[in-house]
């Protein structure tokens, strides 16, 4: 008896354990037949057989297929012809010369110390005619590459706030400089005032071996020591270069849009000429002048796709050049720049780098369809109202007075 029970309890147990994965394949099968039904009805609508089939039902369904099918296909594909080209051009209107004019103000400010701390060390030079004309300079374009970066329209208003920041600290920086510069004749005075502006400029003092070079590195800082201006500048850096990439990478919803436009333009395409050829032979009508219309966007989808890639790769290309421009250049680069203009230009420089990346972003379009993406979604339109406004008069004809050769 007790191994009746346990045989039975054995029985109810695998039972249960097959319950759940039996369920889950009548699941399965069902969504399967549900797929395979939508499919067919699907296949039906974009690829009908005329064979036996009645002039009025063809045309019904055409009249329902076509334009939804153009309205869907233009729709789907001016989001993403759309999305992309508002990319480049954000990319090549607004980050770039944010980065450029972050980059250059970073290198100013470190050549203006560098300039700075060489005059100052000159007994007498800077009492009799004062800082160096570079350094004026360098000061200067820091500044107007600072408000260069603020009117480009890449900052979000918190960005906006600690560039502000920054540019005060510049002010800041050079009164600090300018203290040093009047007391010029104390050493004292003139190194500690030097070296506070320095800390201003940087937040990590220079190592012992370092001291002797010319522009001493300094590495940034990240968290709640992040108060200098190359710290916080730098910050700036890193988040532009990351919406950079984000940008320039496929997006889900690009490459989603994508595929639905793909698949509903050949659906599309397919059903114009298979309905052409019902008209001729049904109808004998062997040119449906709004149908053909129609497909007149259909033309331009080859360029719309040639010119989204062109635009996708070439920011592509540019979040490497992005980097360089952040990380690659230095003060030394662009004093050497500056002092051996017939030297061949060094690809690490910032005005190097940013004419490969505004080279590389403007040739990555058809310059001729500048504008047209507005345009997409509208000429879709137009197109399914000509489609249906076609059929539905074909039918309305076909319905009081059948043509003939036309089959009921």
């Amino acid at each position: 008896m007790t191994g009746v029970a346990r045989r039975g309890r054995t029985a109810r147990g695998a039972a249960a354990e097959t319950a759940p994965l039996g369920r889950l394949l009548r699941a399965a099968r069902g969504a399967v037949a549900v797929a395979f039904e939508l499919a067919r009805r699907l296949g039906r609508y974009a690829w009908p057989s005329t064979t036996g089939r009645r002039n009025r039902a063809y045309l019904r369904e055409r009249l329902v297929a076509l334009p939804l099918l153009a309205v869907v296909a233009f729709s789907t594909l001016g989001w993403a012809y759309a999305d992309v080209r508002d990319d480049s051009a954000y990319l090549r209107d607004r980050l770039a010369p944010a980065l450029v004019g972050l980059a250059h103000a970073k290198a100013s400010l470190f050549i203006a110390q560098g300039e700075a701390e060489r005059n100052l060390d000159e007994t007498g030079a800077a009492e009799l005619s004062g800082l160096s004309e570079r350094y004026r300079t360098r000061v200067a374009r820091a500044t107007q590459s600072l408000n260069q970066v603020t009117r480009s329209g890449a900052l979000t208003v918190a960005e906006e706030q600690e560039l502000r920041v920054v540019s005060a600290l510049v002010v800041d920086y050079t009164g600090w400089i300018g203290q040093a510069q009047g007391h010029a004749a104390d050493s004292v005075l003139r190194d500690a005032e030097l070296s506070y502006a320095r800390s201003m400029l940087c937040s990590r003092p220079v190592a012992a071996a370092d001291r002797q070079e010319r522009f001493p590195p300094c590495p940034a800082t990240t968290g709640s020591g992040a108060t200098s201006i190359v710290d916080q500048v730098t910050g700036l850096e890193r988040q532009l270069r990351g919406r950079l990439a984000d940008r320039a990478a496929w997006g889900g919803g690009v490459v989603a849009a994508a595929v639905v436009s793909g698949l509903a333009l050949v659906l599309l395409a397919a059903g114009l000429w298979r309905t052409g050829v019902f008209l001729r032979r049904r109808f004998r009508i062997r040119l449906s002048i709004p149908l053909a219309v129609a497909a007149l966007p259909l033309l331009a989808v080859p360029l719309l796709t040639a010119d989204a890639l062109l635009a996708q790769h070439a920011q592509t290309r540019s979040s490497p050049m992005a980097y360089a421009l952040a990380e690659r250049t230095s003060p030394r680069i662009e004093t050497i720049a500056e002092e051996r203009p017939f030297d061949g230009p060094d690809p690490r420089a910032v005005e190097v780098l940013e004419s490969r990346i505004d080279e590389t972003l403007s040739d990555g379009r058809l310059p001729f369809l500048d504008g047209v993406a507005p345009f997409v979604l509208p000429a879709g339109l137009v197109g399914a109202g000509l489609v249906g406004g076609a059929l539905h008069a074909y039918r309305r004809e076909y319905l009081v007075v059948a043509r003939p050769g036309a089959v009921s």
